[in-house]
């Protein structure tokens, strides 16, 4: 028989430190957002990821509930090699925890958005960034709360092909009318803020300046990233993902998707470009599985955060 002297690593997810990239096989372990250690113990993490299942919200397609699950499972392809572009490895200068999921109470709108914005405000309250994997749109608008409450209003970075400022009518609750309700709530600074991709038409832009995806891509990367970053200056702001601001080609798993968007590559240069902003928390939404193939979606997600992740650790190093 032969002796095992050794065990390979494995299982990361559980029994990982705060530090460093891991090495479980990308076929295998626990599944965590790039391996990160599960842990309800924020306190002196410098992240934390955590992942809010909801999708009653939606006015097309629903299933947006399985995106966190789909964008950890697609996460396992950053091994603990350095991570492209930057070649580091963000671990070594970031302490993060998966934080798992929100409890959402079942079946209740009103309950659920309390719940993520008490618990987001819990994990805020230590001093960690946080990192929202959605999940429909709705849920920006709670996290929006936690955010403001500690940091004071925000401005907006939205990339998207809607501008999500429907109306829902009194307490209605919808994933196109998060916007609204947080301009309303004076959470959002409409001076600072910006929404970019959009291709659909809204009854209202509530002073926010957009670039719809034809300006964008006249505007090409440089361009696009410079206007972003003339309108959102050197004040403090909160980063939203829709994942239909890509084209449906490069993200076909999504509850409202619509042609003409950015490809992957782009909203990439385009997030690396904005790496020294004052971002202060960040989510990807909309990444629906049931419509996905070959997890092309979640992939696009998950390297969205990968590369946002990148950008705290680079600015940790100053």
């Amino acid at each position: 028989m032969t002796e095992i002297t050794g065990k390979p690593p494995i299982d990361h997810a559980f029994t990982g430190d705060r530090r460093g990239g891991a090495a479980d096989p990308t076929y295998a372990g626990a599944l965590s957002f790039m391996r990160r250690r599960y842990g309800k113990d924020v306190a002196g993490c410098d992240l934390a990821i955590w992942g809010v299942p909801f999708d009653l919200a939606v006015t097309n397609r629903p299933g947006a509930r399985f995106g966190p699950q789909a964008i950890r499972r697609a996460s396992a392809i950053f091994d603990g090699d350095p991570q492209y572009p930057s070649g580091l490895d963000p671990f070594a200068r970031l302490q993060a925890v998966d934080y798992g999921d929100c409890a959402l109470p079942r079946g209740d709108l009103r309950g659920s958005a309390k719940a993520i914005e008490i618990e987001a405000a819990g994990i805020l309250a230590t001093g960690a960034h946080l990192v929202t994997l959605g999940g429909d749109h709705f849920v920006t608008l709670p996290l929006l709360r936690a955010h403001v409450a500690r940091h004071g209003k925000l401005a907006l970075i939205q990339f998207d092909a809607h501008q999500d400022t429907w109306d829902d009518g009194p307490g209605g609750i919808g994933h196109g009318s998060f916007v609204l309700e947080a301009v309303r709530e004076g959470l959002i600074d409409v001076e600072r803020s910006i929404q970019i991709g959009i291709r659909t038409v809204a009854p209202r832009d509530c002073g926010i300046a957009v670039l719809d995806a034809y300006a964008a891509h006249e505007l090409g990367v440089a361009g696009t990233a410079r206007r972003i970053r003339e309108r959102v200056r050197e004040g403090a702001a909160y980063l939203t993902f829709d994942i239909d601001a890509l084209d449906p080609a490069f993200a076909p798993g999504t509850g409202t998707p619509v042609s003409g968007g950015f490809t992957t590559i782009e909203v990439l240069r385009i997030l690396r470009a904005l790496g020294d902003l004052d971002i202060r928390g960040m989510d990807v939404v909309e990444v629906c599985p049931p419509y996905d193939h070959a997890d092309v979606t979640a992939i696009a997600a998950a390297t969205i955060v990968q590369h946002h992740i990148q950008a705290l650790a680079l600015r940790k190093a100053g």
